[in-house]
């Protein structure tokens, strides 16, 4: 079957490029090119091209080689593929007008974030790749940053990289590029500047408070669900398209983009997405609503043996506990005019897309770093407020139960390794779970949200994730 490419583009049976893609020129640096930016801001950026062409991406990868590996064999070509009980619909993505490996070193990463051409860098690196402290500062005995302390001519880190490339372009009397954060970080555009004006501090603070000066940061919220991509999926993107694409992504129809306008050289024009004042109100719905949610339902999901979103969905204990999260978590949010009953009713239609096979042990990677935002901050509201957060302890405990037979790759995995060995007892592993500060912070010191936790853990542990999944088996909060 014939390879997608340049060459071969004409012939794919689907949606193409409407943009001629030889006057396509970056404008863009993206960190970590992954398939949710693939499926997410490069196609926001896609549908921009034909009315100005200088927003081409600049893919990097920061770890792996084989993204860019096979999407420069495609000349920056790949599929989406969009899912739903419909059928599949295929279009050609053609943003992408390099890929860029970091682990043939950072001198053609450098190279890009330099180029004067380049006014914007996004980034979707996940959580852990901001390399923060449980403070949600800079972790300066983060190993990659410790790296980089030593070696600040020669970053492995994304703030290393970014505090040298700001250097490198002030030095130059170049314009610094807006830095957007894409990922599901609490104020991430806040999160970012902080992370990386702490970074220039460590060698250089007259380049931290230039960073401080004249860096934008803006925020944004992100929202479309990508599975990773299978064997059968790149199968049917095939059959659809009559194209052989070793990088297809597969997502669901819904996409939504909200960012705070502030970009000083430029952005693109990103038709679909909401441009506006303040992001922090829809950020917070979404990561208390759906990724609250989403995060329950995966670590249920894992104990239960149930392997994508929909087969979670289809128990109606997880069901009808995923509903009472996002109502619970609905509760701690003030955002008049916004229906978050009927934003609740959405989230779990697509939840239940069977189109989409999306593993519950993706979604539950790295949970470590994603409870604190995601499942804590609406729990210390919730009490706040005198609210009920039952629901959402059920999330939590559900994840120190998983804990006990955890994969490898969470940034905390061989300490909650540790803990499994030494603690097998159901009660003081989740004691000691929940003693570890740089997750549950002020929490380990708070019997009212420790009993309720631990008590539900236990009967997790004791008798199976069904047993919590009872109304009278809930704990009481």
């Amino acid at each position: 079957m014939t390879r997608l490419c340049a060459a071969t583009l004409v012939q794919a049976r689907a949606v193409l490029p409407a943009y001629d893609r030889a006057g396509v020129t970056p404008g863009i640096v993206h960190l970590g090119l992954g398939n949710f930016h693939r499926a997410h801001q490069a196609v926001y950026t896609d549908d921009s091209l034909a009315a100005d062409p200088g927003w081409g991406i600049r893919g990097v990868s920061l770890r792996s080689a084989a993204t860019t590996d096979a999407l420069r064999e495609q000349d920056g070509l790949y599929t989406l593929g969009v899912q739903d009980a419909a059928g599949l619909r295929t279009r050609v993505i053609g943003a992408v007008v390099a890929a860029i490996s970091a682990s043939n070193g950072m001198g053609p990463v450098l190279d890009a974030l330099c180029d004067p051409a380049t006014r914007v860098v996004t980034m979707t690196l996940t959580e852990k790749g901001y390399c923060r402290d449980g403070a949600g500062d800079l972790d300066v005995e983060h190993p990659d940053i410790r790296a980089d302390r030593a070696a600040p001519g020669t970053p492995i880190s994304a703030p290393g990289l970014l505090s040298l490339a700001l250097r490198l372009r002030r030095d130059a009397g170049v314009a610094p590029f807006t830095v957007l954060s894409c990922d599901n970080l609490p104020m991430n555009g806040e999160t970012t500047a902080r992370i990386v004006t702490q970074m220039a501090a460590l060698t250089d603070r007259r380049l931290a408070a230039w960073i401080t000066a004249n860096v934008a940061f803006p925020s944004c919220m992100v929202d479309r669900i990508v599975p990773a991509t299978t064997e059968a999926d790149r199968a049917a993107i095939a059959a659809a398209t009559g194209m052989r694409d070793a990088m297809p992504v597969m997502t669901e129809p819904f996409s939504q983009w909200v960012i705070e306008d502030v970009f000083p050289t430029g952005r693109p024009l990103w038709p679909g997405a909401q441009m506006v004042g303040d992001v922090a109100p829809f950020e917070t719905m979404k990561l208390r609503m759906l990724n609250g949610a989403h995060t329950t339902l995966a670590c249920l999901g894992q104990l239960l043996g149930l392997e994508t979103v929909a087969d979670a969905m289809g128990d109606a204990g997880v069901a009808r506990l995923v509903g009472r999260v996002m109502d619970q978590a609905a509760g701690t949010l003030d955002m008049p005019g916004v229906d978050l009953s009927a934003y609740a009713v959405a989230l779990q239609a697509r939840f239940r897309n069977p189109a989409l096979r999306h593993a519950t042990a993706q979604i539950a990677t790295d949970t470590s770093q994603k409870i604190p935002q995601r499942l804590l901050a609406p729990i210390r509201a919730a009490r706040e407020q005198g609210r009920p957060w039952d629901a959402l302890a059920v999330g939590v405990a559900a994840w120190v139960a998983l804990t006990r037979n955890l994969p490898a790759g969470d940034p905390l995995a061989d300490t909650l390794a540790q803990i499994a060995r030494t603690h097998p007892e159901p009660a003081q592993h989740a004691g000691a779970v929940l003693n570890l500060s740089q997750i549950f912070g002020e929490l380990t010191q708070a019997d009212w949200f420790r009993g309720p936790v631990s008590a539900a853990a236990i009967r997790i542990a004791t008798d199976g994730a069904g047993a919590v999944l009872q109304g009278s088996s809930a704990p009481r909060c």
